[in-house]
């Protein structure tokens, strides 16, 4: 009785560290230390004593990260109430604690009565269903059998094509041939959908290991490969989903390539949501936004680096037949652009969780076939990520991980304005999976090999208050990285928009001079800045976009915001602070880069909706307010310079650039309109306070206030006209260009991936994954 409350005394103490800790992020840390001590308890009575502590506080609804913190901590006691407490707040728990069982029952043996409660998880799909799927794949691969016949009934009953892909899914993470023989079955029918028969092909190619696959090797079942074989000879959707497959199996049969050539390196890096391609077409739509431009750019970029790297492998979302295309060039020298094969349609990045098992066939695949790669870089704590690094820990991939302080440092915030408390976090963590990406992120970062940081105002503060990473350990591979941008396109864009303007110029000289010696045409049938269009086809999209504006809004200046239409963007926001002082509406048109006007997602559709409410979308144009949808970037970039320099009658020189965004880790499109010359406004917070001069060269500003948005905005434009603006300018261009340039970037991280990747080979030990 004396060990069990010792034991039972070491959980209370950990439990008091999640309740009394200062911020809720370093109660989020403290989980850790919880569930360590509840693991530590070994026998019945000190286990059934640890499950009481750990009851007590799930019942407090005072403190629901306590309560998160111990149903976590549950899944780590070896005792029968453990997993019986599990289940019933997977049954009757209040909705903020049921992801969290669902997660800890994979620290668990697997219980009977929990399969058909994760089955119906899995059946409803989102981030409830990637978790089951998990801890069913953990259960399965200890028990085949009662999670194949559980998967297998629920198929009996379920009708829903979603659902029935997913179950189809799920099934496939279960060992044994009783299992491909089912697979076989959904492949080859014709009376399943499409769906649902993809998503079996895809698994037939990715058999889960059994015992006797580890120690004999793995040899593709002749029956598997016949079916395979004769769907990838059919016309039709499945048959690259079926040449990829039989492409998986004949990749799990032959040795993997592990010789390394010095100084020929090969570096992946990820971005599961957009269809990244190298003339960045789908740039602003949905969540393709800056890192998209990032990536491509940055690649470009590391092919030029020295050290060099050989080979860059883009990762991102797409189609099996492009995925088949891609694959058959990539062991070439330069940067390819590689599919991870979904099927159906893309959700948006918040709602991906789903796509956790095709995102790890696809990214795992891409790493096989490229042969040995020297580094593969993460950049956040979403599901590509999850997959990613389950994928390099299995192939021995080295990790680099970009970590920034997101969610922590809007935790952070919202905690400070009282927006989360103890007593609603587990409702915003129902929603956003708080706890569960704090905790990837500690987990990515205890596991890459290097760690790469964005320059902050405070970054040893922000490291240890907001990620909890101490600098001052040795063991901490890390290194203070800037973003950089394309410098050669700023210039092109910048040549074009002042020599269009000079050509221009000329040309309504001209015909100003054919008036006066009596030619027939009327001021009144020339659309001003029509005659400016004459340099490049982004500068006529943005004289076509002037024209629609009244003829007393033209000819001032603008002031232009690019960015994906999601909240965190604030887009919204912007609008609600220049439409509610007349004062800057009267002073400047509003120019909003960014979003699928045309078939909007959810968080586009939100955000056009709150635009809507205050300034009617068909009557915009004639308040000043100018929507242009998602652009390429170098349109975008064409914007910029001419913001600086005016469209001639169409639109003023002297703009500016805002950025609404609530937090920005660093902001590529900030540092964009800054290389253009522009005054910019940005979120006082994060990574632009580190090279934006407020008050010189722009305004740092409460970007999630529309009072102090407007009144930065206002400032800006004052700082845009000032005599000394032009100077000013200069002395921005020249920063930016010494300081952030992609090449900058580039040779800096090539010498992170030398770095690991020479440590990785020729020394034991350290941080590997």
């Amino acid at each position: 009785m004396e060990r069990a409350t010792m034991s039972a005394g070491a959980t209370r103490l950990a439990l008091d560290g999640v309740r009394n800790a200062p911020s809720l992020l370093e109660g989020m840390r403290s989980i850790e230390d919880l569930s360590d001590a509840a693991a530590t308890s070994a026998d019945g009575t000190d286990s059934a004593e640890t499950v009481r502590v750990l009851l007590s506080a799930i019942l407090d609804p005072t403190d629901q990260l306590a309560a998160i913190g111990a149903v976590l901590a549950l899944g780590g006691v070896r005792h029968p109430r453990a997993g019986s407490a599990l289940v019933t707040v997977l049954r009757e728990g209040p909705p903020h604690l049921r992801d969290h069982a669902v997660w800890a029952l994979g620290g668990c043996e697997l219980l009977p009565n929990a399969l058909p409660l994760l089955i119906e998880a899995v059946v409803a799909g989102d981030f409830r269903g990637m978790l089951a799927q998990r801890t069913l794949e953990s259960w399965a691969l200890r028990t085949p059998d009662d999670v194949r016949v559980a998967v297998a009934r629920a198929l009996a009953s379920t009708t829903l094509t979603a659902a029935r892909s997913r179950l189809i899914e799920t099934l496939g993470l279960v060992p044994g041939e009783a299992t491909q023989s089912l697979l076989r079955a959904v492949a080859a029918g014709d009376l399943e959908d499409l769906t649902t028969r993809a998503t079996a092909i895809a698994a037939l190619g990715d058999p889960p290991p059994t015992r006797e696959r580890r120690e004999k090797g793995f040899t593709p079942s002749s029956s598997t490969t016949s079916v395979l074989v004769m769907l990838a000879s059919q016309q039709g959707p499945l048959a690259p989903v079926a040449q990829l497959a039989l492409d998986d199996l004949r990749l799990l049969a032959e040795p993997r390539p592990t010789a390394r050539v010095d100084g020929d390196r090969t570096v992946a890096q990820l971005f599961l949501h957009a269809d990244i391609d190298g003339a960045l077409t789908h740039a602003g739509r949905g969540d393709t936004g800056g890192i998209a431009t990032l990536l491509v750019h940055l690649g470009d970029a590391l092919l030029r680096a020295d050290p060099p790297v050989c080979r860059v492998l883009t990762l991102s979302r797409g189609r099996s037949a492009a995925a088949l295309t891609a694959l058959a060039d990539v062991g070439k020298p330069g940067h390819h652009y590689l599919s991870v094969p979904l099927w159906g349609p893309a959700p948006q990045a918040a709602r991906a969780w789903p796509l956790w098992v095709a995102a790890r066939r696809g990214i795992r695949r891409v790493l096989r076939v490229a042969g040995p790669v020297d580094a593969l870089h993460l950049r956040m704590a979403d599901v590509g990520s999850l997959a990613a690094a389950s994928a390099a820990h299995e192939l021995g991939v080295p990790l680099v991980l970009t970590l920034a302080p997101d969610p922590h440092a809007l935790v952070a915030s919202r905690e400070q304005t009282g927006e989360l408390t103890r007593a609603n976090v587990g409702d915003a963590d129902e929603l956003e999976h708080l706890v569960f990406r704090d905790s990837l992120l500690r987990q990515l970062a205890r596991r890459a090999d290097h760690v790469v940081v964005f320059p902050r105002p405070e970054l040893e503060h922000d490291l240890r208050d907001l990620l909890g990473i101490d600098t001052d350990d040795e063991t901490l591979h890390l290194s203070v990285v800037p973003e950089g941008i394309n410098l050669p396109a700023v210039d092109a864009a910048l040549e074009a928009a002042t020599s269009d303007e000079e050509a221009g110029d000329e040309k309504l000289d001209d015909e100003q001079g054919g008036d006066e010696q009596g030619g027939d045409e009327e001021p009144g049938d020339r659309v001003p800045g029509a005659a400016t269009a004459i340099a490049t086809p982004a500068l006529a999209e943005l004289d076509e976009l002037l024209a629609t504006l009244p003829a007393e809004r033209r000819g001032l200046p603008l002031a232009i915001s690019v960015g994906r239409l999601h909240p965190v963007k604030g887009m919204a926001t912007l609008v609600e602070a220049w439409a509610s002082r007349p004062d800057l509406s009267s002073r400047c048109n509003l120019l909003l880069v960014g979003g699928d006007l045309e078939e909007p997602n959810d968080d586009e559709r939100g955000q056009l909706d709150l635009i809507e409410s205050v300034i009617p979308t068909d009557s915009a144009a004639a308040a000043g307010l100018l929507l242009a949808g998602h652009r390429p970037n170098g349109t975008v970039t064409a914007w910029l310079a001419a913001t600086r320099h005016g469209r001639g009658e169409a639109a003023a020189p002297h703009g500016v650039y805002v950025s609404a965004s609530l937090k920005e880790e660093f902001g590529i499109a900030i540092l964009e309109a800054m290389a253009a010359g522009l005054v910019v406004v940005a979120p006082g917070n994060g990574g632009p306070a580190t090279y934006v001069t407020s008050g010189e060269t722009g305004v740092l500003a409460d970007t999630a206030s529309p009072e102090a948005l407007a009144a930065a905005v206002v400032a800006a434009l004052d700082l845009a006209a000032a005599p000394e603006a032009d100077s000013t300018a200069e002395r921005t261009m020249a920063t930016v260009r010494d300081r952030f340039g992609i090449d900058t970037m580039a040779a800096s991280l090539a010498e992170v991936y030398e770095r690991v990747a020479t440590g990785r080979h020729t020394a034991a030990g350290g941080r590997a994954s």
